[in-house]
Order: structure tokens, then sequence, then C-alpha cells
């Protein structure tokens, strides 16, 4: 999935989650969560340049998309092109759940309620890869 659709699905999320929380926190920390969980569902997706680091021993792809970032974040056919599609489709949603996992998990130490954010962010991310994945969106 394009980085611009997870950006477009961490403002709905971020917003949606905000919700109930308006209550309870104040306005500073709302919009800090509002911009964590926008960020967070775009930038967990830094981690297909390790992968593909790992995968073909350089950082081209990396430094492609830093020399033209707003290529990189419009239009990303060309990103990944040259390395095996489906065995990095594997690897990135078992890289988010790890990633998922390590950040919940440490939230949950310091703020349960960041801990449920991060993972309610998370969850939409993995999944609107997964539905993009097997052809429903």
């Amino acid at each position: 999935m394009y980085s611009r659709e997870h950006f477009l699905i961490g403002v709905v999320v971020s917003g949606v989650l905000l919700v109930p929380l308006s209550g309870a926190v104040s306005v500073p920390l709302l919009a800090g969560l509002f911009v964590y969980g926008v960020l967070l569902s775009v930038f967990i997706d830094l981690d297909h340049f390790l992968l593909t680091r790992l995968r073909t021993g350089s950082w081209r792809h990396l430094e492609a998309c830093l020399a033209d970032p707003v290529a990189a974040f419009g239009d990303q056919d060309w990103v990944f092109e040259d390395v095996d599609g489906a065995k990095l489709e594997h690897e990135r949603i078992l890289s988010h759940a790890l990633l998922a996992g390590l950040l919940v998990g440490g939230f949950l130490l310091v703020s349960p309620v960041v801990a449920i954010f991060t993972a309610v962010v998370l969850y939409f991310h993995v999944l609107a890869d997964l539905l993009r994945d097997n052809g429903v969106l």
C-alpha cells in the first residue's frame, strides 16, 4: 500500500481514536497522539528498507527515495521493483508484527493508553496491507 494511503488511514484511525480520549486527556496530549498515529502509520514502512538491505546487500532503494522523496511518497511502484515482491510481502508483514509487538509491549510499561493507541493504529496499517496484498483493495 502506498504511503499516501497509509497517511489517510492514519488520519482517520487516529482521529477516531481521539474521540473516546477527548474527555480523559489534555488537548496537547490529544494533538500529540494524533500526530504520532499519523506518522506511525506511514513510517512503520521504513522497515522495508532494512529488509531490502538484508536481501540485496545495498542501501540503493533508500538512497533512491532520499534522492527523490516526492516521487517516493507519491508513486512508489518503482522503489522495490527489482526485489522479489512475494518474498518481500511476507517479510514486511512479519516485520510489522515484530515491530508492533515491541512498540506495544514497550509502551505498556510506560503508558497503557499509548500502547492501545499504537496497537490499533498498527492493526489498521497491517490490515490495509493484507487487504491490498490479497486484491481486496
